[in-house]
């Protein structure tokens, strides 16, 4: 207990280094919205595997270290270029230790709120939005996460500096994916980044958003991220988020999404890296007709653990949600799935869909599941399920029995269960560089 209280007390003082720095950015609305964080920070605790919440989840490795705040890195373009989707032709937003590198990032077709623009696409960041005092921000950012109840969101939204921010205005396409990398580098120190990320879709727009996490350095580290998406009437958004950092980095990251009449969100979160990963998503309906669809694939080895927490919100009539999540888990690793789904006293005509399906390679991998439905109307179609096996031993024998080798046929069946998930991607690129990965992992 005394060490916890300490690693409180470590993110109190640099919260005040940190309050020390802002300058004049303290006396900004924003800043009113970061103390209130680190009060609530104080009060919470950090949770441990007697909450219902992180049963599973044990954190005590991440609590066993007091992470700097991290600072700009010299990185080079060259180190960074493979990491590009190169047929993506779109804004390339490059953050590196969490803050924005304009000099490695590709802008286009963006104009800035204090230009005038106030109808026109805005990409780039959090940090420029807050200094150009954002009506944007100001209407929508710490909304929907909310830091009362969840310490690491709590911890994200005090120490708010730079991160992701996507605005699009009513009746804009973007036709290119936006990319956004964020690159850690952590020159042999012990350091946490926190992103801040804002997604805004207006009314009959549309857009692809690619965020990626990558290590550019095998240090220990810890991310804590918290995006907000705002998914407005008759808006079409899909989001991919792929983590594939450090096998001793900590990654602990919450999505929420506010979905507005006729809205169309789809999510795939691809896991890859990390020691202990864990990512909350939360969809919450707020008008009726619209359709949430949260795919999800986790590969994990060695002793890595990944934890989904999800929970889609049917509160108003006549909306969909289609949930997908499936792991591959091998040596000694752990994987967790909690799906909840909640189908409020009005929300009558949901169709609701989740599963959950792991494939177990070795004796020492566990799974734990627990989709959950919560009905409160009549009139309504919901479904839910989870398995967790090893291999079809009917499909390898028919394999085999076609001359296919065994390790050819176990390739082939595990690489048609991950990319079940991959092909629900529709960018194309992102969907074939995940096609690689899988081909590489599996066809040893």
């Amino acid at each position: 207990m005394s060490d916890i209280l300490e690693i409180k007390e470590w993110y109190l003082k640099n919260f005040e280094t940190f309050e020390n720095s802002l300058n004049g950015e303290s006396k900004k609305p924003i800043h009113l919205i970061r103390k209130e964080a680190i009060s609530n920070f104080n009060k919470l605790n950090f949770p441990t595997t007697h909450d219902e919440d992180w049963r599973f989840t044990n954190i005590a490795p991440l609590l066993k270290y007091n992470f700097e705040p991290a600072t700009q890195a010299d990185v080079q373009a060259k180190q960074i270029e493979k990491f590009k989707f190169k047929n993506l032709k779109g804004n390339v937003l490059v953050f590196i230790n969490g803050h924005f590198n304009p000099k490695l990032s590709i802008i286009k077709n963006s104009s800035s709120e204090d230009s005038g623009a106030q109808n026109e696409i805005r990409v780039g960041n959090i940090a420029d939005e807050i200094k150009n005092n954002s009506a944007v921000i100001d209407k929508y950012f710490g909304k929907y996460a909310n830091h009362k109840e969840q310490i690491f969101t709590a911890l994200s939204t005090a120490f708010t500096q730079d991160g992701a921010f996507v605005y699009i205005p009513d009746n804009k396409i973007v036709e290119e994916p936006i990319q956004i990398l964020f690159f850690t580098s952590t020159s042999g120190k012990n350091i946490i980044t926190q992103p801040r990320n804002l997604f805004v879709a207006g009314k009959n727009s549309q857009a692809s958003i690619v965020e990626r996490y990558i290590s550019l350095d095998d240090g220990v580290y810890f991310t804590n991220v918290v995006t907000e998406i705002v998914a407005g009437e008759n808006s079409n958004l899909e989001h991919a988020k792929l983590q594939e950092e450090s096998l001793k980095a900590f990654h602990i990251s919450r999505t929420e999404i506010d979905q507005e009449r006729a809205s169309n969100f789809s999510s795939c979160s691809i896991s890859l890296g990390g020691n202990i990963a864990r990512h909350d998503i939360n969809s919450h309906f707020n008008d009726e007709g619209s359709e949430c669809s949260l795919n999800g694939l986790y590969l994990l080895t060695g002793n890595q653990l990944y934890d989904t927490h999800s929970l889609i919100d049917h509160a108003k009539p006549h909306c969909n949600s289609h949930e997908h999540y499936k792991g591959i888990l091998d040596d000694d690793s752990r994987g967790v799935f909690n799906g909840k789904v909640i189908v409020k006293r009005d929300a009558q005509k949901t169709n609701a869909f989740q599963e959950n399906k792991n494939i177990i390679l070795s004796s020492g991998a566990l799974v734990n599941t627990k989709p959950q439905l919560e009905i409160f109307a009549d009139d309504v179609k919901c479904s839910h399920g989870a398995t967790i096996g090893q291999l079809d031993s009917d499909a390898m024998f028919y394999l085999k029995s076609r001359g296919i080798g065994e390790e050819k046929a176990r390739a082939i069946l595990i690489h048609a269960f991950a990319s079940d998930v991959v092909r629900k991607i529709k960018i194309e690129e992102v969907r074939n560089y995940l096609e690689k990965i899988l081909e590489v992992r599996f066809n040893k």
